[in-house]
């Protein structure tokens, strides 16, 4: 009788033993997907910021084109002008 008794514990143990084994393999797993779903946001919101700032420094280049465009008209205008409107021009500005 003793050693079905001695045998009944054992089992009872060995039983309590893998229950709390799965829960604690459990919780590492739901710690282990919550991290890694937190690093997944995490990497989206950079891929995120740094398309935001290509999209910036596409828009900064544009304007610089453009910029660089209208300084080119002007300098071939400027030079393009007879010598005439370039005095006329001068004749016309306000002098202190």
């Amino acid at each position: 009788m003793k050693k079905v008794i001695a045998l009944s514990a054992v089992l009872v143990v060995g039983a309590l033993g893998m229950a709390c084994g799965d829960a604690a393999n459990n919780a590492n797993g739901n710690a282990n997907k919550s991290i890694a779903n937190s690093m997944n946001a995490a990497n989206a919101a950079m891929a995120n910021a740094a398309n935001q700032m290509a999209n910036a420094n596409a828009q900064m280049s544009n304007a610089m084109n453009a910029v660089n465009s209208t300084m080119a008209n002007v300098n071939r205008a400027m030079t393009n002008m007879p010598a005439s409107n370039m005095s006329n021009m001068n004749a016309n500005t306000k002098k202190p």
